[in-house]
């Protein structure tokens, strides 16, 4: 019983961790590329196929 002394801190500040990263990524603007979804869409090609060459 006393590791949970220690376990519930620790997933609680790994927990706020991230979130604080999520909220990071989603200030920085990462997620945001609505022209470049709109050519995959329309692409043929694959992003696992191998370069043709």
């Amino acid at each position: 019983m006393n590791v949970l002394v220690y376990l519930i801190p620790v997933s609680i500040f790994l927990g706020a961790m991230g979130l604080l990263f999520f909220f990071w990524t989603m200030k920085s603007r990462q997620y945001d590329d609505p022209e470049g979804d709109a050519r995959r869409i329309l692409s043929g090609a694959y992003d696992d196929a191998p370069p043709e060459g």
